[in-house]
């Protein structure tokens, strides 16, 4: 990173930093998590050097960037403890180690982060037909739409994740 940059990031972090610790205490309501999601604000913020140069709003660049660490963390949080829920039905036999239940999860995260975007009808349709093995006719009773609908959906669903799956490929 040349020196421009940097120093535009430690200008931004010096003016900004005690507003954004602030402003994420009051939506966390935890002083610890506002200061550790304040990090790893900046620290998203270092990948982005030349993004800040052009930046006229700081504090609306910097809460959005939050922002969506927050909404991260949040559904990280809620998948490890579906998922801690759901190997607790489990017996004893099947428990795994912290780190496959590590791997586990964020193998989880990618696959919620493949569906992100998508409409929930989509959605619902791809799992009734991969997870639960409906047929389309079943589905569409299930959902209470047409078979062209289901059809459609499957179609939107398999073009949205190998677009993902290309994206990450490429990415």
């Amino acid at each position: 990173m040349s020196s421009a940059p940097h120093h535009e990031v430690h200008k931004l972090y010096n003016i900004h930093h005690g507003w954004l610790v602030e402003w994420l205490r009051r939506r966390l309501g935890c002083v610890h998590h506002a200061h550790d999601l304040a990090q790893d604000t900046f620290v998203r913020v270092l990948d982005k050097p030349l993004v800040i140069q052009g930046v006229h709003e700081p504090r609306a660049f910097l809460s959005r960037i939050a922002h969506g660490l927050m909404v991260d963390q949040f559904r990280r949080r809620a998948i490890e403890q579906a998922y801690l829920e759901a190997l607790q039905h489990l017996p004893t036999r099947h428990m795994e180690s912290a780190e496959e239940r590590m791997m586990n999860i964020e193998a989880l995260m990618r696959i919620d982060a493949m569906f992100a975007g998508l409409n929930p009808n989509i959605r619902t349709a791809f799992l009734l037909s991969r997870l639960h093995g409906m047929t389309y006719p079943d589905i569409a009773r299930e959902m209470n739409v047409s078979l062209r609908s289901v059809e459609g959906y499957m179609a939107k669903a398999i073009g949205h994740l190998l677009a993902n799956a290309r994206q990450d490929t490429l990415g």
